[in-house]
């Protein structure tokens, strides 16, 4: 496994950052299998939230839309997915960022994505609730 530390490419990113996304995306209701199909494609909301993402095995149970939008905007603040963008603008699917993809060869390097503990759902409750960069400024 190339750790954090040892990979040239991850010194672009602060450590703060590299953390707080992996964080985000062990936290979030999204199976590896969406990250793999999003390194390679855009997909789409609706594919994603309700019965049909846990039939694709891109969740681990059904989830509401709201609630699957909500967690993708929030890896889209911590900087893990980005918005697919077509020639009439922003549209309604998702694709990783370049963290995103070092992140997902990470975690295959090691056959693994972690389980998130208990401390690490507390610090993504607080940074989601807490925008530090908004009382900074």
């Amino acid at each position: 496994m190339t750790s954090v530390k040892s990979n040239p490419i991850f010194a672009r990113y602060p450590r703060r950052t590299i953390l707080r996304a992996e964080r985000a995306v062990r936290c979030s209701p999204f199976s590896p299998a969406l990250f793999v199909i999003m390194s390679r494609e855009g997909v789409a909301l609706g594919a994603i939230a309700g019965e049909s993402g846990r039939k694709l095995g891109y969740t681990r149970r059904p989830v509401a839309e709201l609630v699957a939008e909500s967690e993708l905007l929030w890896l889209i603040q911590v900087g893990m997915l980005r918005r697919e963008v077509d020639g009439q603008g922003l549209t309604d699917s998702f694709r990783l960022t370049p963290l995103g993809r070092l992140l997902l060869d990470q975690w295959h390097s090691a056959k693994t994505m972690p389980p998130p503990s208990w401390l690490d759902r507390i610090l993504n409750t607080l940074s989601r609730w807490i925008r530090w960069s908004e009382w900074l400024q």
